[in-house]
């Protein structure tokens, strides 16, 4: 289907003059014209450019944007004022006491009045969420279709999606506005049904065994190093035996995984697990290492229920009958009879692979799914053997390889086969060069999983939350491997994109201190979420949360070790500020905050001190880590020497040119200090003291400034050399040449001018003076040298 006619069939009626004018950019774009003769075809000029470039950026997408801005800041007052009226009508003591004594019926009223607004507000966040996504899918086909067409002279792709990363209008995070509507539903719900006296709650268990919350991020390739060493001086690196899928002992490298990922030839899945529908499932073939290795391979899908819960069913499979299984000839006859020559005929685990089996192959033969992705990637995991409170992974030189048969002229892959032959029987790998370049994709940062158990005391895992509000990491709320390669590889057979695509042409690393301001922005407003939640769960206090003071640059928290700089500019994750997003992934859910930032500044004077003094630290941990020596988890020990130490010195020309520009700018202030100095004293003669002592102190002043530029020279060397994070700026120099400066020359012009009124009769030494200083002040720029 063309996304002109999705998008038509996509519009919600009261907004559709908001939506993006897909048409007029077609217009613009002048699309009709490669069905005309040349002769006939318009040359596309800067004129045309220039319009279809303001009418995208400057038009299209400042309409889309403040329309979503304010949309949602609406919802936000409409979702308010239903607390405030739920707070009125039957909340805390005073509520209580009026209701008790007004009408029911009015309390009811009031209930279903505010019921039908919660709704409302339901009903326009989906439609909200929904208007993001077709408007963002919009913008990127119309400049894929410009730099099609244009793409010769003029591409705005980039542009678009620098300036799509800067826009909150494709931001997913409603999770905290949806928090927000669940207690008042709850409320309501309760309210009207009677059970006015029961404590409503959100933390009760979830039948069906243990919960996990997961939180996906993005590492750019210069942080992995640093963000693997952070991990693993807390968690061990597991290594899988492919064969029995246990850990195993001894030095291995990193498994490759590969998956291969089943859709219909619309793209049903990708569409449902995009749109986060009810029943959205997902299936998979998943194996470690090459197929040559003769490696278990397991079938896998994946449904998410109604309630946010995902139910998983898999089986393992040899690789000889995986064609006619998907062909629907194979049923598993042999696996299911070795079974009940075991456990019988009717045993539990006979009936639960009978269950699997027709389940996954009535769903392969209903929606016609075929391998169509195959993901391929290395991965790295930490966990406690035993323990499965904190489980991280990390993925890389992940590669998305088309695998389907879409296109019977030039199939990727063999129609009478399950996989691609050219990649399995060469045993390809990282970064596979022989493949066609439009039937890859390379993903280029790191992917970074972690996985938290519910119950898990947050004392334990508070490093974790360190890491997940650090510089060193990208938040990627429901990051998919299979929605990202469909996106990448069948942008023209799909219409509608994820919105992390605007973010992966753009820089995602970040300064420590911008990071550390956006942690607090995000504390801010979820503590100001929570606040209004726990009105309604009849709590009454006020928020915990109090915004820190000053950056965290510089500052050491009870996750350091001993023997890392202190005084160090925070290349690492020093004092970064703590905190969870809310991320509410598709594939398992997420938790909404952790509580430790009211610890952490609940003294302004500590902070204080700690701004100020950077590597002085009153924590708890420090005060224990000055009085004794910690004890390091078994298999860790001290490092000897910092890993951004380690290695051969490389440093830029740069940086070694602009010392030694420094340097040169000194000598030039002090050379010309010391000119002038000398040509005052020779012009004064022997009998004008006073001249030639203030040619002594410029003289001195001139010494000190060459004494200080070769001193800094050789500190800044040294500094460079040994990769200190110290700042490499001393303003000492500069104010101690100044104030000499200064000095002398007030001096030399309040004695020669006591010298005139004094002597009216002896103008020709002031004259000589006054012409010196004349010259000196022409000569010193005082820029120069007052810059360091």
């Amino acid at each position: 289907m063309r996304f002109g006619t999705t998008l038509r069939k996509s519009i919600y009626e009261p907004w559709r003059s908001n939506y993006v004018d897909y048409d007029k950019l077609k217009k613009l774009l002048r699309e009709d014209d490669s069905s005309r003769p040349d002769a006939e075809q318009r040359s596309w000029t800067e004129e045309d450019e220039g319009a279809f470039v303001d009418e995208l950026v400057n038009v299209q997408l400042e309409k889309v944007n403040a329309f979503q801005v304010t949309t949602y800041k609406h919802l936000r007052e409409r979702t308010a004022n239903c607390e405030s009226t739920l707070e009125e009508s039957g909340l805390g003591d005073e509520g209580k006491a009026v209701a008790d004594k007004g009408d029911n019926n009015t309390r009811e009223d009031v209930l279903n009045r505010v019921m039908q607004e919660l709704d409302g507000i339901s009903k326009e966040i989906n439609e909200l969420e929904k208007y993001s996504r077709i408007n963002f899918t919009g913008f990127l086909k119309a400049a894929k279709k410009h730099d099609r067409k244009r793409g010769s002279q003029y591409r705005v792709r980039p542009l678009l999606q620098v300036r799509l990363a800067a826009l909150p209008f494709n931001s997913e995070d409603y999770s905290p506005l949806l928090y927000r509507l669940s207690a008042m539903y709850s409320f309501v719900r309760q309210r009207l049904g009677g059970d006015s006296g029961r404590t409503l709650s959100f933390s009760e268990p979830r039948a069906g065994g243990e919960q996990y919350k997961s939180h996906k991020f993005w590492v750019h390739l210069d942080n992995l190093l640093e963000v693997k060493t952070y991990i693993l001086r807390r968690l061990p690196v597991l290594v899988y035996n492919p064969q029995t899928s246990k850990i195993v002992e001894g030095s291995h490298s990193d498994p490759t995984i590969t998956s291969l990922y089943f859709d219909s030839p619309n793209f049903l899945l990708y569409t449902d697990k995009l749109d986060k529908s009810s029943g959205a499932s997902s299936l998979r073939l998943r194996w470690f290492g090459h197929l040559s290795d003769k490696p278990a391979i397991s079938f896998e899908k994946k449904t998410i229920k109604e309630d946010g819960d995902s139910e998983e069913v898999r089986f393992p499979i040899k690789e000889k009958y995986i064609q006619p299984f998907i062909k629907g000839s194979y049923k598993m006859e042999k696996s299911l009879q070795k079974l009940r020559d075991r456990y019988g005929k009717e045993g539990a685990e006979v009936k639960q692979l009978e269950k699997h089996v027709d389940e996954i192959q009535t769903f392969i033969q209903k929606h016609d799914l075929q391998p169509v992705l195959r993901a391929n990637y290395t991965r790295t995991a930490f966990q406690i053997p035993g323990d499965n409170g904190i489980r991280i992974s990390i993925d890389t030189n992940l590669a998305l390889i088309r695998e389907d048969s879409l296109d019977i002229d030039r199939p990727c892959r063999d129609p009478d086969e399950w996989h691609r032959m050219d990649i399995d029987d060469s045993n390809l790998e990282f970064p596979f060069t022989q493949i066609k370049k439009g039937e890859i994709s390379r993903f280029p940062y790191a992917l970074l999983e972690i996985k938290l158990q519910d119950g898990v005391k947050k004392s334990t895992n508070e490093w974790v939350t360190d890491l997940m509000a650090s510089h060193l990491v990208r938040d990627a709320p429901r990051f998919s491997k299979f929605v990202h390669g469909v996106t990448q590889l069948f942008e023209d057979h799909v219409n509608s994109f994820p919105f992390w695509l605007s973010n992966l042409d753009t820089d995602i690393r970040k300064d420590p201190e911008d990071a550390f301001q956006e942690e607090q922005e995000k504390k801010a407003k979820r503590a100001e979420d929570e606040l209004a939640v726990g009105s309604l769960l009849g709590s009454k206090s006020a928020s915990s949360f109090k915004a820190a003071v000053g950056s965290p640059a510089g500052r050491t928290t009870g996750s350091e070790y001993d023997g890392l700089e202190t005084n160090a500019k925070p290349r690492s994750l020093t004092g970064v500020g703590r905190g969870i997003n809310a991320n509410n992934a598709v594939e398992e859910d997420d938790s909404e905050d952790d509580g430790r930032q009211a610890r952490r500044s609940k003294s302004s004077t500590n902070a204080g001190l700690r701004a100020l003094f950077p590597s002085f630290s009153t924590s708890k941990f420090a005060r224990a880590h000055r009085q004794r020596q910690v004890s390091l988890p078994p298999g860790v020990r001290k490092p000897g020497q910092l890993i951004k130490d380690s290695g051969t010195v490389k440093v830029e020309p740069k940086v070694w040119l602009a010392n030694n520009r420094t340097f040169i700018r000194w000598l030039h202030v002090s050379v010309l200090l010391a000119s002038l100095s000398l040509g005052l004293y020779n012009a004064a003669g022997e009998a004008n003291s006073l001249a030639r002592g203030l040619a002594a102190v410029y003289t001195l002043v001139a010494v000190f400034a060459g004494g200080w530029g070769w001193w800094m020279y050789i500190v800044r060397s040294r500094m460079i050399e040994r990769r200190s994070g110290r700042d490499f700026d001393n303003v000492l120099g500069p104010i101690v040449v100044c104030i000499g400066l200064v000095v002398a020359l007030c001096l030399n012009f309040g004695f020669r001018y006591r010298a005139v009124k004094d002597n009216i009769n002896q103008p020709a030494i002031f004259n000589a003076t006054d012409v010196l200083i004349g010259q000196m002040h022409n000569a010193v720029n005082l820029h120069d040298w007052t810059a360091d």
